[in-house]
């Protein structure tokens, strides 16, 4: 029988007969030689189908398919170092399963179209091979990280997507309706991760998030997915230690295993070998904002630092650099202070470089009973909804630290890419919720 293979093996079948089943990406013809190029989403193939070689209607049912016609081709593998990907297929039949009709062609041409147009055909631009491309590193980094923490002693639990009250501020809530009662959309899985580490030790969860932003830039969407871990009796310096060996681990799975991907996206990754070195270079909220107002930023002391701050700070290392230490008035209320320093909470920000801005955010949480609450009534959030989470300082109280790395940020920079918007299936943003 002939073995039914995907065009990323094609290399271990070189002079052997095979099945491939997929789309036409594309069709050329030259005389009586046709040239389709098959996809099946493992890669590209191109095809040659001689007059000569095969039946007036093998030929003929060729030369009439239209782009992203479905198919079954059948024929043997040859080793050609001209041909993309080093191999032809010597086409000797070709089963037509959906031949899509010339008078309503497939949307996406081979043309340049306009992003708008994309983003509302989203459903079929994925098939692209720079979208694929993205698709596949998105995947290798989900699958690294999954790694990272698994090989490391980590226990992946699954934090709920309602919850009862604000995570990150009352500002970004969707909220709703939840049978008699009402409920919000998660912001992060960090307060139910808290419980999971007094359980387990060591815990992350990854999931979908939502923050109802009104921001229309480059680097925020309102649904992504967030990669958090909690680790119980750890401080701030663990938690930065091991936000940088997770990201320099990423960096070399990708590295290691997508190429191909990376050279589809154009993707200079001399940009990229440096960060999968430690350690990584840290500074002091103090010492970012002179270096911002070094480079005419007028941020001042006590701000919190926007996307045009994070471009500026990033752009001025070759690596991530994580800060530490910002102002506890611009942190989240669960932030624990600096001993030291109560003004500043013992907090940890990791920028990405080439201007791709915040991509880990976290610290050490409040361990203690009373300052929480006395930070839950300064920020004004109902106490009704957090007595679950003060139980954990009642029963237990425990030092512990954790962040958050939001995938499609990462993604963003591993890929070199201008907008998030690419790095996953169905962005939703502010004015986008289709397709």
């Amino acid at each position: 029988m002939v073995p039914t293979i995907e065009i990323r093996d094609i290399a271990q079948y070189a002079g052997q007969k095979v099945l491939i089943q997929g789309w036409l990406y594309n069709l050329r013809e030259s005389g009586k030689l046709l040239f389709p190029i098959f996809r099946d989403g493992t890669g590209l193939l191109q095809g040659v189908v001689a007059k000569s070689a095969v039946s007036p209607e093998v030929f003929e049912r060729v030369k009439n398919l239209t782009q992203e016609s479905s198919l079954r081709a059948e024929g043997q593998v040859r080793e050609d170092k001209r041909a993309p990907g080093g191999f032809e297929l010597d086409v000797t039949n070709v089963e037509i399963i959906q031949c899509i009709p010339p008078e309503q062609p497939y949307p996406i041409s081979l043309k340049e179209h306009g992003i708008e147009f994309l983003m509302d055909h989203r459903h079929l631009w994925l098939r692209s091979s720079r979208q694929r491309a993205i698709l596949g590193v998105r995947h290798e980094v989900i699958k690294a990280a999954r790694d990272f923490f698994d090989d490391r002693g980590f226990t992946l639990v699954d934090t709920p997507i309602f919850t009862p009250a604000a995570c990150e501020g009352t500002t970004t809530l969707f909220e709703v309706n939840y049978f008699d009662d009402k409920a919000y959309l998660t912001q992060s899985g960090q307060l139910y991760n808290e419980a999971a580490a007094a359980a387990v030790g060591k815990t992350y969860c990854f999931g979908p998030v939502f923050r109802a932003e009104k921001s229309k830039t480059r680097r925020h969407l309102t649904e992504f997915w967030m990669l958090e871990p909690e680790v119980a009796f750890a401080g701030l310096d663990e938690i930065c230690a091991l936000a940088e060996q997770l990201v320099a681990s990423l960096i070399e799975r990708v590295l290691e295993n997508r190429q191909t991907e990376l050279k589809t996206l154009e993707r200079d990754i001399t940009k990229l070998e440096p960060c999968r070195e430690l350690p990584f270079p840290r500074i002091t909220y103090d010492e970012a904002v002179k270096i911002l107002q070094s480079h005419g930023s007028e941020i001042q002391w006590g701000g919190d630092f926007g996307g045009t701050d994070e471009t500026i700070l990033s752009q001025h290392f070759q690596k991530p650099v994580l800060i530490t230490r910002y102002p506890t008035q611009v942190k989240a209320f669960y932030m624990a202070p600096d001993p030291e320093r109560p003004e500043l909470a013992l907090c940890i920000d990791m920028l990405a470089p080439e201007g791709y801005g915040e991509i880990i955010g976290g610290g050490e949480r409040i361990a203690g009973y009373d300052l929480l609450v006395k930070r839950l009534e300064e920020h004004a959030l109902p106490r009704e909804a957090f007595e679950w989470y003060l139980d954990l300082r009642r029963y237990g109280a425990f030092p512990h630290s954790g962040f958050g790395m939001g995938i499609e940020r990462f993604v963003g920079w591993i890929c070199g890419l201008e907008h998030v918007r690419e790095t996953i299936p169905f962005p939703r943003m502010l004015y986008r919720l289709t397709p």
